[in-house]
């Protein structure tokens, strides 16, 4: 491994040995042993289904839940603020790039042996959900890990497009087991990009994709990666990378099939998407609360394919875990397994239009639906069973160096650098932040 800044080393050790101290320190929950506190973020759709489902929970055990609900962008904050004051909630979600850390510090509790006592089938669960929160001490997302929480969801990243511009375009729709290949997607964008109002300026385009979240699914399909396999070696600096990443820039510099920075300042790609004024879009199970009730009929394909043939994407996660200060373990578990497996839960969370179901014969169903909207709602669990990979840094030790290569990347977007050139720049800072992100897992686990 590659020497790094002895200073940032020694920052990692202090902060490293900070965090454990705290956490250890002192319990947090609610102190009462008929009462868990359950710390969760989200929307008002979201804040519905648990209330409803923790209802019933309470009903069933006699464990009265207090709930603790933020905003999406505020509960890291508020989470991190209850770790550093030893207040942690008896259970709470926890991200995949944050397990490492909390397992290293004593603030989540091994919930393996509670969770082989119980009657859950985690073989009904799905693999890429549970191995999400498995972490053997040195890899995390490997099935023989310690269990460290279950899932809360599968996030599977989805292609969408808005099948009544192609119909009025008389454009056939895709198929929706193969889609497009990155030609035939140029081809079909560049049909869909109009001045349908005939005043010289262009309001229709063929899509509107964001860098950052839209460019894995075009690397992997392309052969290309963040890392090599135990993610110690930076590897974007390959051709089928930055054939990728050219091919992301040229949409917009050679093609003109999405809005200009001046057309995306007015209204972002999000907003036109919503107006029905861009052709495709992603498509996450969070949207479709939303999308549903969208004036135009939308559906779910594979996202284009580059050289392999094969269609990838990014799936996610968010875990439910519980507390290693908690007063109330069984208790705690328990309403962890409840929220995860239990199949009253999961028609709740559901139904509400914000997940995937996490028990795999229920997705089946789920699926199967004669009046599914999306129609296709079996490419969500095509990504998640098959064509789905996680994010370069979710199962890294912090994700700066996967964050580093959005920096400086906007030359390339703007069509005045190659791709090439960039990421030859950009790899040698990626790989030593990787580098240091790895050796503060070394230092963490030691102080552990």
């Amino acid at each position: 491994m590659r020497k790094i800044r002895t200073a940032a080393a020694m920052a990692a050790v202090a902060g490293v040995a900070a965090l454990t101290l705290t956490a250890c320190g002192s319990g947090g929950g609610s102190g009462d042993a008929d009462t868990i506190q359950f710390m969760f973020r989200g929307g008002p759709d979201e804040k519905a289904a648990y209330e409803a489902a923790i209802e019933r929970y309470t009903e069933d055990t006699g464990i009265k839940v207090e709930m603790i609900v933020t905003d999406a962008d505020q509960y890291a904050t508020k989470l991190q603020a209850a770790v550093s004051g030893g207040k942690v909630p008896d259970v709470f979600y926890i991200e995949q790039a944050n397990l490492q850390s909390y397992v290293h510090s004593g603030v989540l509790m091994d919930i393996t042996d509670l969770i082989e006592e119980s009657d859950v089938d985690l073989d009904n669960i799905w693999p890429f959900g549970v191995d999400s929160y498995r972490f053997d001490g040195e890899l995390q997302g490997t099935p023989d890990g310690r269990l460290y929480g279950l899932p809360k969801d599968v996030g599977p990243f989805a292609f969408g497009y808005n099948k009544t511009m192609l119909e009025e375009a008389g454009i056939p729709l895709p198929s929706p087991e193969d889609g497009y290949t990155w030609d035939e997607f140029v081809d079909v964008t560049e049909q869909l990009t109009v001045d349908k109002d005939g005043d010289g300026a262009l309001d229709q385009w063929g899509t509107g994709l964001n860098v950052m979240w839209n460019l894995q699914a075009l690397v992997w399909s392309n052969g290309g990666d963040w890392t090599n396999a135990d993610r110690t070696e930076v590897t974007v600096d390959t051709p089928e990378f930055a054939e990728a990443l050219q091919y992301f820039a040229d949409l917009t510099n050679v093609y003109g099939v999405t809005p200009s920075a001046s057309d995306a300042a007015t209204l972002d790609t999000y907003q036109r998407w919503m107006a029905g004024e861009i052709g495709f879009f992603p498509v996450g199970p969070w949207d479709v609360s939303v999308y549903n009730d969208l004036d135009f009929e939308y559906d779910l394909i594979p996202w284009p394919v580059g050289s392999t043939g094969e269609p990838a994407t990014w799936v996610g996660s968010l875990g439910i875990g519980v507390s290693a200060t908690t007063g109330n373990p069984e208790a705690a578990v328990e309403l962890v397994t409840y929220l995860s497996t239990d199949r009253e839960a999961q028609e709740t969370l559901v139904d509400a239009n914000i997940q995937v179901p996490n028990l795999i014969d229920m997705a089946k169903e789920w699926a199967a639906e004669p009046d599914a909207e999306p129609a296709n709602r079996e490419e969500f669990l095509n990504i998640v069973r098959e064509t789905g990979r996680p994010m370069p840094a979710a199962f890294t030790y912090g994700a700066a160096w996967y964050d580093e290569l959005w920096t400086n990347i906007q030359p390339v977007l703007d069509g005045t650098q190659t791709a090439e050139d960039y990421l030859a720049e950009v790899q040698p800072r990626m790989q030593e932040l990787l580098d240091e992100s790895n050796l503060r897992a070394e230092q963490a686990a030691a102080a552990g």
